[in-house]
């Protein structure tokens, strides 16, 4: 599987986050893969935060727009 070399979040950001929950090691494949997942998470968050602002007539998306967004993804 190619790197995603077209991506908004840092390789070297993830390659972090895992790190810091106690891998010693992360391939860069495995990196790759939590960074498409979180990517896709976040563009499906901001979607539905779009749409919650435009319910309120609102163009500018606010922190609540965002946490009303995530409720379906985070427990």
């Amino acid at each position: 599987m190619a790197i995603n070399t077209e991506s908004e979040i840092a390789l070297a950001s993830i390659h972090r986050i895992i790190k810091k929950y106690g891998a010693e090691r992360v391939s860069d494949t495995a990196a790759d893969e939590l960074r498409r997942i979180l990517e896709a998470l976040a563009e499906n968050i901001a979607k539905q935060a779009v749409q919650l602002a435009g319910h309120a007539h609102r163009k500018t998306i606010k922190t609540e727009d965002i946490t009303l967004a995530s409720k379906n993804y985070i427990k």
